[in-house]
This record gives structure tokens, C-alpha cells and sequence, in this order.
């Protein structure tokens, strides 16, 4: 029996090596084999600074906004009591389903330039706007669906007891609901913020990849790959990759945190 789950985990670990730790084990190599010195010249110029920037300024606005609509649409699953309710849960997970690249060509169909709200005072496609919008739209189903199962297993009753007490429904919010969905709202922000950085097939479709206007890291990463600057490549996929760490190591500290 133990050698039995020894092997198991022998075949889980190495279909994991193979799969992930390889190759990006193969990406960090390929990154310093030279040093530090060309590393930080890649992900220094220009371009690649405001690939930064660009991607962290969409995740900032579109991470606020799923965490918004998240809490007010498990709210709506697990509190609320209307018609159509299965139809807001199904399109809560349209995202898992549909590819990005659909996602992408349908903004493109609504607000490009002959699409039908192409009259907006405000460029969206090949712009700032359509970037947040694609990614919005990715990242949406994760604070939804880690905020619903917490709902649903402390209850209404604390809520309940509040109202009794007097407290309005915004004070019965802010001072239970909310402190006792805290941990399922944080692993959802998480989880957004990783697919929004890491967000290509959309953003790609969307933003015109205009060096300097439109380029995330992801496509920096794709615009140096194509241009045989493989150096530069695997630098803004390092960078891509210690976020993506960085993001890891949060979700397990939330999680214990929450146990």
C-alpha cells in the first residue's frame, strides 16, 4: 500500500517536472546564462518599461471592478431570491468557456470602427480602454465563484441577528457579510490579478500591439519573440514569470491564513 502512493506521487511530481518545472526551469536558465548585466538591459529600455506599467494599470482597474461585481453577484447566487438566477450563473462562467480570442473580436465587432457603439467619445479598440475592457471581461468569474461558496456556508443568520438589532443593510454589509467573506474575497482578487497580468489572446485582438501605446508584457514577450530577440524574449517572460510567483505565494499565504 505504501509502495503503491509512493509511486503515485512519484508519477504526480514528475508529470508536474515535465510539464512546468522543465520548461520554466528552461526560461530562468536561458535568462542568466549571460548575467545579470543583459537581463536588466532587457527589461530596462523604453518599451518594455511601459509593458510594465501598461499591465499593471489594467490589472488595477480591472481587478477593482470583478471584485465589485464578484461580491454583488454571489451576493445575488446565494442571497437573493428572482427569476433568471440560473441565467446570471451561467454567464458568471462564460469566460471559462469562451476562448479570448472570441472574446477579442466581439469588442472589436461592438466598438471598432464600424461596430455598434463605434460613436463613443472615447477610442476603446486599439486603446487603453479595450485592453481593460478584454481583460475585465477574462478575470470576471474568479471572486464570484471563491466569494459564493463562503456565503453559503457561514449563512444568513449573522445577518439576520443585525438587522434585528437595527443595522441597515449597507451596516449589516460592512460589519458582518463582509468580514466573514474576507478570505474568499482576497483568493478571488488573487486569482484575478494572475489572469489579468498573464492575459494574452484578448489583449492581443484588442490592442493593436502599438510599441509604446498598446503592449502589455505579454505582448512584448510575443513582438521579441518574432523579431529573433530571444534575449529580450526571455527577459520579459522572466519578469512575467517572478510575478506569477509572486502571485502563488500570496494564494498560499491567504489559504493558510483562511484555514
Amino acid at each position: 500500500m505504501r509502495a503503491s502512493r509512493l509511486t503515485l506521487r512519484f508519477v504526480a511530481l514528475g508529470y508536474l517536472a515535465v510539464l512546468l518545472l522543465v520548461p520554466v526551469g528552461l526560461v530562468f536558465w536561458r535568462t542568466f546564462e549571460h548575467g545579470l548585466a543583459p537581463v536588466w538591459a532587457s527589461v530596462t529600455t523604453p518599451a518594455a518599461i511601459h509593458a510594465f506599467w501598461l499591465t499593471v494599470e489594467v490589472a488595477a482597474i480591472a481587478v477593482p471592478l470583478n471584485a465589485i461585481f464578484g461580491v454583488v453577484a454571489a451576493l445575488a447566487l446565494v442571497r437573493g431570491r428572482f427569476a433568471g438566477k440560473w441565467l446570471l450563473d451561467a454567464l458568471i462562467d462564460l469566460p471559462f468557456a469562451i476562448s479570448p480570442v472570441v472574446v477579442g473580436l466581439a469588442l472589436l465587432l461592438v466598438y471598432g470602427r464600424s461596430g455598434w457603439l463605434s460613436e463613443l467619445p472615447v477610442q476603446v479598440i486599439f486603446a487603453v480602454p479595450g485592453i481593460v475592457l478584454a481583460t475585465v471581461f477574462v478575470s470576471l468569474p474568479f471572486v464570484a465563484r471563491e466569494v459564493a461558496p463562503v456565503l453559503r456556508e457561514v449563512g444568513d443568520e449573522q445577518e439576520q441577528a443585525a438587522a434585528t438589532l437595527g443595522a441597515s443593510r449597507w451596516q449589516a454589509f460592512w460589519r458582518v457579510t463582509l468580514p466573514s467573506i474576507r478570505w474568499g474575497l482576497a483568493y478571488g482578487v488573487v486569482l484575478s490579478t494572475a489572469r489579468a497580468l498573464g492575459e494574452f489572446g484578448a489583449v492581443s485582438v484588442v490592442s493593436g500591439k502599438i510599441a509604446g501605446q498598446t503592449e502589455t508584457l505579454t505582448l512584448l514577450v510575443e513582438k521579441r519573440f518574432e523579431n529573433f530577440d530571444l534575449a529580450g524574449a526571455y527577459a520579459a517572460s522572466t519578469l512575467l514569470a517572478l510575478i506569477a510567483l509572486a502571485t502563488l505565494l500570496a494564494m498560499t499565504a491567504l489559504r493558510r491564513r483562511a484555514e
